[in-house]
């Protein structure tokens, strides 16, 4: 009996162990105009992934724009950054990055506009993305 109760305390420990080192993973989708909105998706963003979750961004729309080569968004109080270099940011310390795949023909842009480290996302990889077990999604 007590060699029975030893094992089942020694898996459900170990299973728990798994559950405990498991990483998050956050989908976060950006399609505000509003350069606070976008500031503060980044900002979310970036607390997420320091606190160890695996971070993907979607920009779509007008927030689509934080990903082009040419464009500066205004800085935000109270650390005088923009959206954009949080995002690039974000990308150097190994968050996925994707604009929709309906930006670019629609902004009469190509890929070679994008800043480096932001490719244009394939819709059936991220619905399958969203779908997995585990993911959380949010919206800006």
């Amino acid at each position: 009996m007590k060699r029975t109760s030893l094992i089942i305390s020694a898996l459900l420990a170990f299973s728990m162990s798994g559950i405990a080192t498991a990483q998050t993973e956050a989908f976060v989708s950006v399609t505000s105009a509003d350069n606070q909105s976008q500031g503060m998706a980044m900002v979310l963003a970036t607390q997420m992934a320091e606190q160890k979750a695996a971070v993907r961004i979607l920009l779509c729309g007008p927030a689509g724009q934080l990903a082009l080569k040419a464009y500066e968004p205004a800085a935000l109080k109270p650390r005088n950054v923009t959206p954009k270099q949080m995002m690039q940011n974000l990308v150097k310390n190994g968050a996925t990055v994707e604009v929709c795949a309906l930006f670019l023909p629609n902004f009469d842009r190509t890929p070679a506009d994008l800043i480096e480290g932001v490719a244009v996302a394939k819709p059936a990889d991220v619905a399958s993305y969203m779908l997995k077990p585990g993911v959380r999604t949010f919206g800006f």
